[in-house]
């Protein structure tokens, strides 16, 4: 991805009807269908939970058996039960599709004294607030805009700026609050578009019996444009691309806040001859980490980087790029961070499967036996082997760098000073890490390993990683070595690389 552009407006986007939080509840009643069979609608309710995800419950059915029909008036019900790609609705004035739909239960009733409506409940994976479309791969709409935890943080931007008096160089009690719209920020990466937004309320005071409070908010977000029309699959997939950046970024799982979409018009222009508006349309659905919005953002000194020091209209395309080369690494790596292990082993072989994808995905491999000395050298050899084993040996027979001299290449390529600092023995690290390794995958134990030292060649791995990812973003060699030597993991993490992966005086 090399193309790109720059541009900035003063355009400001004011609060209107705010995006659900996916951390906040909602309930929808309504008329829900089968797009297939619209003339069959079912009254219900739709209710969203943060920790449930959503569900519908349904007096009424959608017909959950799986039949068939071999002869006019004989009915064959099957094992299993049926299951809906898409469930459309309309509740509280709003259009309303649910997608991945299956049954959890209900009261169903055939032959009773009493007739009453059967019971259904039907849970979703994801449901669109204000469309109804056709799948998760309809392309129906023209901008994704997302938030996610410490965005503004990341962004190193905001709206709204202080003042306190303070003349002769002591405070006198007064002081301001204001807010000054910031210039839009927008890269264009492959004919997509990456815009750095913020959306802010005007002042606003709140009287109280025991006094006055003074409110104003500011929320950045990201919008993503593309030329042509998306689906709710590419938006799912934007979002996870602004999540893992900001995660790489602070060094902590990322929580998503919301995802909105505005839908496609059918057209440009309205009936009423004017600019025909978008319609908002809101995603809820169950990410990785639900973002808390009002939670504390992170402290300054645990974020690795921010739009100082890399600024949007770098970071963007660099990120882009290495997120699509990089992806299998980077997705491991994170792993660490939204969901580690409860055990050690789990978390060594991600952390060296991370470091080995990693040096694959750079595509720097060199073969430790020049390639016109090695296959006569291999064929020398399988000339030695019987037939019936030659096909087996053959393939054990690579030419590939081995973990160790993969974990040198990753320790050569950041800063020496920043990668010194985190890792002051690099040969010990590799040689005590392919051990580890090795003992764990082969013997299915590390018996020549303490526990502490395991750790620490995790904790040191992963950094190892972090360090590569940041310096192939570009991030400055004065910077890695402020990260090294002021955040605290990583403080600790060197402290461990010293404890556990230094050669001491026993050892030489």
């Amino acid at each position: 991805m090399n193309s790109r552009t720059l541009h900035t407006t003063g355009k400001v986007i004011m609060r209107g009807s705010d995006p659900l939080n996916l951390d906040a509840s909602g309930e929808w009643a309504g008329l829900w269908w089968l797009p297939e069979d619209p003339g069959h609608q079912v009254p219900g309710v739709l209710r969203y939970e943060p920790e449930r995800g959503l569900i519908l419950s349904l007096i009424g059915a959608f017909e959950d058996r799986v039949t068939t029909t071999p002869a006019p008036g004989v009915l064959m019900v099957h094992e299993g039960r049926r299951t809906w790609g898409v469930i459309h609705g309309a509740a509280d004035q709003r259009e309303i599709s649910l997608f991945g739909c299956f049954p959890d239960g209900g009261q169903r009733t055939f032959g009773a004294r009493v007739k009453t409506p059967d019971k259904q409940t039907v849970v979703a994976t994801t449901a669109l607030i204000g469309a109804h479309v056709g799948g998760e791969d309809e392309a129906a709409f023209s901008t994704t805009e997302v938030s996610v935890e410490d965005l503004g943080h990341w962004a190193a931007s905001s709206v709204l700026e202080g003042f306190l008096g303070a003349p002769g160089g002591r405070p006198d009690g007064s002081g301001t609050i204001s807010v000054k719209p910031v210039e839009v920020q927008s890269v264009e990466v492959d004919g997509t578009e990456f815009v750095l937004a913020h959306r802010h309320t005007l002042p606003f005071f709140d009287q109280r019996r025991g006094g006055t409070v003074g409110r104003m908010s500011d929320t950045a977000y990201k919008q993503i444009t593309r030329r042509e029309a998306s689906s709710l699959s590419d938006a799912i997939g934007y979002a996870r691309l602004i999540q893992d950046l900001i995660a790489l970024a602070t060094h902590r799982a990322a929580g998503m806040i919301w995802v909105r979409l505005k839908l496609a018009p059918d057209d440009a222009v309205s009936e009423c001859g004017g600019p025909r508006l978008e319609r908002n349309v809101d995603v809820l659905y169950s990410p990785f980490v639900v973002g808390k919005h009002d939670a504390k953002a992170a402290a300054h000194h645990r974020v690795f980087f921010t739009c100082e020091a890399l600024p949007f209209e770098e970071i963007i395309p660099r990120w882009c790029d290495v997120h699509e080369r990089l992806q299998s690494a980077t997705n491991m790596v994170l792993g660490l961070r939204y969901a580690p292990a409860r055990y050690v082993e789990n978390n060594l072989l991600t952390a060296v499967g991370a470091a080995e994808v990693l040096h694959r995905g750079f595509d720097i491999d060199e073969p430790p036996i020049p390639s016109e000395d090695f296959k006569p050298m291999r064929e020398a050899m399988l000339a030695q082997v019987p037939e019936e084993h030659r096909k087996r040996i053959r393939g054990s027979l690579r030419n590939d760098p081995t973990l160790r001299d993969r974990l040198y290449a990753l320790a050569a390529r950041p800063d020496q000073e920043a990668l010194s600092t985190l890792v002051p023995d690099v040969d010990r690290w590799a040689r005590r890490t392919t051990r580890a390794r090795n003992d764990l995958a082969h013997e299915g134990r590390t018996p020549n390993h303490e526990l502490e030292e395991l750790i620490a060649i995790v904790d040191v791995t992963t950094a190892v990683v972090i360090l590569n990812l940041l310096n192939e973003l570009g991030l400055p060699a004065g910077r890695q070595r402020e990260i090294v030597r002021d955040h605290p993991q990583l403080r600790a993490t060197a402290r461990s690389a010293r404890d556990w992966l230094s050669t001491s005086e026993a050892d030489s």
